[in-house]
Order: structure tokens, then sequence, then C-alpha cells
């Protein structure tokens, strides 16, 4: 049993604006959220920026108190989450979180998110090994941790750290019964999760799936750890420039954090209820580089199989025009992290991919304008994707001024473009590559 798939809500929390008219009219106006962190003393690392979000408070979105009283506890990336689900959940014509969803049953209604770890209770934490270490011995001393942290920590914020803490938030707040699966693939983790969401409908397990992720690394711990493998920007003289995909003076990518829910539901589940489609989701590939755990294979053969895999599920011939002459695909999403590996072997992956066409592909990174939402990113650059088919509109890849004469692919330089001229948006692919070697892409198009 295959069933078409269609997106039939969409919502994100981003650097650049907590709704999608907001952050969507900020990014074709290249705007940028990137600045001095602010979550904590960061004068001292080496990075001292990021792309935070800001402003957000969990009651301008779920509209019930008793249900913000209830989540408003949650850590800030499951917060983000519950935000941008209820956008998406009203879009879908499915109602207000806390009550019974519309037209659907909802045994039916599944999950599938790539959510990070949740927020760390650092000041306590830190406490109980300051108090456990013994400076005389070199030893840590377990019954003098165990007593300052029994008290200082709160069970509930422990709960709260674990990756499958917005899972279990957004099946209480939705009702959702369904199937319900979380993954930590780095990077790639919410476009694994839209296409394994994607697949669960298509055989028939579930009728809609809440799909996507969310993240915060903006601490003290997620940063060290980033600059200790170099792969952060050092540019403290300058954030707002600091995140450059595509150039030729990139020299790392730069910390963003959010959130980004999409409803998927299959298309007879969508028309019988009413439910107006924004978009289908045609194609998934995924692939493993079986290489190393910071280092994408320099081959690009990785990246290769996920796009060509998703390509051929969505019935897309890479290496032809389609029949108005027009490229296979519209738009490129591109994982775009610059940083020096990941920016020349996606190029590297997209011409072996579409052979003679790759020239005429217009791909560019939204990670240049609000950083890199780490498992976020995959589902907030499908978003993206979604908004350049509704508008004909291509954000752009900012800070792009100095070329690199080894990626010469057509990356949407400093300036959104219109493509309705050019008979618009209909096809996209959207590509996450994450450590560990996970690449996963996502081919959507305009429903019809």
């Amino acid at each position: 049993m295959t069933r078409r798939v269609v997106v039939t809500g969409m919502g994100w929390i981003t650097p650049l604006g907590h709704d999608i008219p907001t952050a969507w009219g900020r990014l074709l106006a290249g705007e940028n959220a990137i600045g001095p962190v602010t979550r904590y003393d960061a004068s001292a690392f080496a990075t001292n920026f990021a792309a935070e979000v800001k402003g957000f408070d969990l009651a301008d979105h779920l509209r019930d108190p008793a249900l913000v009283a209830r989540h408003g506890g949650a850590g800030i990336g499951t917060q983000m989450a519950l935000a941008a689900a209820g956008q998406a959940w009203r879009q879908a014509g499915l109602g207000d979180a806390g009550r019974a969803p519309v037209g659907v049953d909802r045994h039916r209604i599944g999950m599938y998110l790539g959510a990070g770890e949740g927020s760390l209770d650092y000041d306590n934490f830190w406490a109980a090994n300051l108090a456990g270490w013994n400076a005389e011995s070199r030893e840590v001393d377990s019954v003098a941790w165990a007593a300052k942290a029994h008290e200082r920590m709160s069970p509930v914020r422990e709960m709260e750290q674990e990756p499958n803490a917005a899972l279990a938030h957004l099946a209480s707040a939705f009702g959702c019964r369904g199937p319900a699966f979380n993954c930590m693939t780095a990077c790639a983790a919410s476009t694994q999760a839209i296409g394994e969401a994607f697949e669960q409908i298509r055989r028939g397990d579930a009728d809609v799936m809440l799909a996507g992720g969310a993240h915060s690394m903006i601490h003290t711990l997620g940063m060290t750890g980033f600059i200790r493998l170099t792969a952060m920007s050092k540019r403290r003289e300058s954030p707002h420039t600091a995140a450059r995909p595509f150039d030729k003076t990139r020299d790392g990518f730069v910390m963003g954090e959010g959130a980004g829910v999409i409803i998927l539901e299959s298309l007879e589940s969508a028309e019988r209820r009413g439910a107006t489609p924004v978009a289908e989701l045609a194609g998934y590939g995924s692939s493993a580089d079986a290489f190393r755990i910071t280092d994408m294979h320099p081959d690009g053969k990785g990246p290769l199989a996920a796009m060509v895999g998703a390509l051929r599920q969505a019935g897309i011939n890479p290496l032809e025009p389609r029949g108005d002459g027009r490229p296979p695909v519209d738009y490129v999403s591109a994982h775009g992290t610059g940083t020096k590996e990941n920016d020349s072997i996606e190029t590297r992956a997209l011409k072996q991919a579409f052979g003679s066409q790759a020239p005429r592909l217009a791909v560019s990174s939204i990670k240049s304008m609000m950083g890199h939402l780490i498992q976020a990113a995959g589902v907030v650059e499908f978003i993206t994707c979604v908004q350049a088919i509704h508008t004909g509109m291509l954000p752009p890849t900012m800070n792009l001024h100095t070329p690199d004469p080894d990626l010469d692919l057509d990356y949407v330089p400093n300036q959104a473009r219109d493509m309705n001229p050019a008979g618009g948006v209909d096809v996209c692919l959207s590509n996450s590559f994450g450590f560990g070697g996970q690449n996963d892409t996502v081919v959507v198009r305009r429903f019809s």
C-alpha cells in the first residue's frame, strides 16, 4: 500500500522570527540574526557569538493557559517544538492543542522528531561536581557529590534533559497516540524525521504525522565541543558576516537554535477532512558515509546516494531537463554549513548527481542568516522550500563575496531571487548531512 503524502501545516521558531511570515520576510531581505551570546558569559570563548532565539514566550503560541502551565517547565527546545507544532496544528485545521483533533482518530496520529538533548541544569550540575572533588587526593568523593546533587538538583529538570522529552510533551499536548519516534542523527535529524514519517504514512501505519525537530546547543558544553572540533567560525570581530557558506574565506559554521514542525498527511485523509495541502512530499533518500564521526567522505558518495534515492522515489531524472526545458529541480536548499569540507563535498555531490544540469540549479543556504539549528536545521530548511514554492522567491546565500574557484554552482549570492518570470518554483530538494556520516535528502513539490 503506497499513498501520496501531503503537507497540511507548518510552524517554526527561529532566530529570525517566531512565525512563518516574519522569518520568511527577513530571510528574503537578507537579514542576519547572529550576534554576541547572551545566555552566558562567552567572553573567553574562541567563538563568542551565535544566532539566539530572542523574545520567545510559550504563552504566545499555546492558547490554553492550563497547557502553558503544564508544559512551561520544559526545556527551551521542547517549548519551541510545542510552539511550532501549535502553528502547524492550527494551519492543518486540526483545532487547538489540548482538544480532540478535528476529523482524525488520534490513534492514527503519530510523531517523528529529531530532537536533541534537553536543557542541562548547569549551575546545579557544576555545584555537585565542585562539591564532590577532593583536591588533595585528586579524586571524586561520590558521597559528597550525591549529597550536593540531592540538595540542588530537581528530578523534573533531570527528566527534561532526556532526548525524548519533546516527544512526550507533544504527545500530551496534542493527544497523539499513534507511532512515536525520536532520532538523534545530528544535523540530519529533522530531515530524517520527515522522511521516516513520510514512509509511515505511505505504508499505512498512520494517517497524520507531526514531523520535525528542535534543538539548542547555545550553552557552555555545546559551544565548547564544536570549538574544540574547529568546526565553528572564530570571526569574533564581525559575527554578522561570520557565516559565509560557499565563500572562499569560510572558516566554519555559526551555532543557531530553534524548532520546526510540519503536519504530514495522507492525501485521502486531507481530502476527507477538507484540509488544504500546501505541498507534496515526493521523495526521501538516506545513506551513511561509514567513514569518520566528524568528517564526510571526501568523494561525496554518501550525499550523492541520498540525493539520487530521493530523486528516484520522486520520479525525477536528475540528468535531464523537464519537458518545459527547466532544470530537473528549481531549487536546492543546501546543507551549506560554511565549513571547508561540507561545502566542497556537497558541491561535488550535486555535480555528480545532476551532471550537465548542475550549473543550472539554484542553490542557497539560509544558515548564512540564522546559523545552524543543528537537529532543527533540516525541518526549517524544508519549510523554506515550501515557502519558495508558494512565493516563487528564493532566499539568498549571504556573505558570499569571494568566489571559491572550486565551488562554481549558482549559490544565489547576497540577494533573494524572483523565480516567477522563469515559471516559478515547482520542485525543491533539501539536503541535510550530519556528524557520524548520516545523509538525508527530501524532495518536495507543488501539490496538484
